[in-house]
This record gives structure tokens, C-alpha cells and sequence, in this order.
């Protein structure tokens, strides 16, 4: 049995599986990204979907040996379950269900989705707005066996983006809860809210709706993102929540793109983080 380096307390090894957004990967075709993604240590890859080729993604896992774990919705961002526009969601909602069938169609388990913006209107408005429009798709995330996974970001939404670092996970809690389905949960980003709050503590409450994992890093000090291996992140209060939850899954980097050397670089901050 992997133990992990025993001079890191609460090592994952063994738990956690690492994987990468394609988007990080410089240069080459699709299976020169996904055989560098490999070489530099990672054991997934994060697509795209819907933009991506799926065709073109499959010769790539067949030629480079190296999965798709999952991938993120690709319009999620411009094109909101927030919106107030009917049109704007029922096209969010048609991105969301394509997602879907590509991550299933390439061997994928999990849709990463950022659910809106408060911009777009009052907090209960909104949030009503968008689980009702999501809601829509999970039966067929069931029927294909793919996760939607809701990831925390600085969307002004189930937080206060003015505030300091003693929020909780509350309302991504409660969110996540009206679904009622185990084909909902969180693909956690543990830098992106380690400016408001506890991140070992938000990963307690979530508990069983983490699905997912993101992981940059982030400096308080500074106030701002940095790589995985630099900021003041509290790692082993990370770790130490992760097993209290019994967290078993995929750890996704989320950082600037590079070669083949700099992603070298960030699977070994990974490991350095979490005792790989």
C-alpha cells in the first residue's frame, strides 16, 4: 500500500489522482499535449467540451495511453444559468447537456460548470434561477454516468466578495443540497476562496459534495494567485480535512500553461502539497 512520503503529515498518496486542464498544455497536436501531459506526471487530462474534437480526442487517449477524467463546460462562463434572459439558459442548458454526452463519449466522468455571475441579479433571484435551469440536465447526467460539478469562483455568488477570510461554505452547502442528487456536487478549487475563509474548514462542511478537486495557489499576503508550491495556502490543514472526509478522486491543477519542464514543475508542487 502507497503511503506517501511519511515526513508530510496526512499524505494523500494513493488517494488523489492527478490531472490538468488541456489548456495548460503548450504546443503540439492534441496527442503531443496529451503524451507530454504523461511524461511530466499527470494521469489525466482535462478537456473542453463543447469545442473540443471528440474524435481527435479519442486518438489521443489511444495514442498516449492517458485518460480523460472529466472536462470543463466551455461556454459556461459568457453563456450563464444565471441569466436573466430565457434564451441565454435554455442555451446554457443545451451547452451543459452536450458537455455531457462528449465527457461520456470520451471516457470522462464529471463536467466542471460555473453556474453564473451575481451580476445578474439579486442572490435568491438568481440562484432559484439557475438550480432550476441545471436541475434540467441531471437526468441525463445520470443516464450517462457524468457528474456536474459546480466549481467555487470569484462569481460574486454564494459569497461575499467583499468580505474577509471568516466566511464559510454555507451557502455552497445548501446550494449544491437543493439538487438532490449524488450527479451533483463540487469540484472544490482549493486556492480560489482561501481569501475568504478556512480552506480545510469549507472542505469539513462540504464533506460528500466534494467530487472534485482544483488546486493554484494563492498568497493572503499579497493578495493574489500564485503557482501551487508558493502563497501561504494552510496544505496540511487541506490534507488533514481530505481524509477526515475520506476523499478519494481527481486533483486537477489549474495554473498558467507551459512545456514540457514547467508542468514537470507543477506535478512536483502537487506532490509537495499533498505528500504524492
Amino acid at each position: 500500500m502507497t503511503r506517501g512520503n511519511p515526513s508530510i503529515p496526512d499524505a494523500l498518496a494513493g488517494r488523489l489522482y492527478k490531472t490538468l486542464k488541456i489548456g495548460m498544455i503548450k504546443g503540439g497536436s492534441l496527442v503531443e499535449k496529451f503524451k507530454t501531459a504523461k511524461q511530466a506526471g499527470f494521469m489525466g487530462v482535462e478537456m473542453q467540451f463543447p469545442a473540443g474534437n471528440v474524435e481527435e480526442t479519442k486518438q489521443a487517449i489511444a495514442e498516449s495511453g492517458l485518460p480523460v477524467d472529466g472536462s470543463v463546460c466551455s461556454t459556461h462562463w459568457k453563456i450563464r444559468h444565471t441569466s436573466a434572459d430565457a434564451a441565454t439558459r435554455a442555451q446554457a442548458l443545451d451547452d451543459l447537456k452536450q458537455a455531457l454526452r462528449d465527457t461520456r463519449a470520451v471516457g470522462g466522468h464529471s463536467v466542471l460548470l460555473v453556474v453564473g455571475k451575481g451580476e445578474d441579479g439579486p442572490e435568491q433571484e438568481i440562484w432559484s434561477r439557475s438550480v432550476e435551469n441545471i436541475a434540467k440536465a441531471v437526468p441525463l447526467a445520470a443516464e450517462l454516468g457524468v457528474q456536474i460539478v459546480i466549481e467555487n469562483v470569484w462569481n460574486q455568488f454564494l459569497y461575499d466578495h467583499e468580505g474577509d477570510q471568516t466566511q464559510t461554505a454555507d451557502k455552497f452547502v445548501k446550494y449544491v443540497d437543493e439538487f438532490r442528487s449524488p450527479w451533483v456536487g463540487m469540484q472544490f478549487d482549493i486556492g480560489n476562496h482561501w481569501k475568504y475563509g478556512s480552506m480545510g474548514g469549507w472542505i469539513r462542511q462540504l464533506g460528500h459534495r466534494v467530487l472534485k478537486l482544483d488546486v493554484k495557489g494563492f498568497s493572503r499576503a499579497q493578495n493574489k494567485f500564485t503557482p501551487i508550491g508558493e502563497g501561504d495556502i494552510d496544505y496540511a490543514d487541506v490534507r488533514k480535512a481530505l481524509k477526515e472526509i475520506n476523499f478519494h478522486g481527481w486533483l486537477a491543477a489549474e495554473v498558467a500553461s507551459g512545456d514540457l519542464a514547467y508542468l514537470t514543475g507543477v506535478a512536483k508542487e502537487m506532490d509537495a502539497a499533498f505528500g504524492l
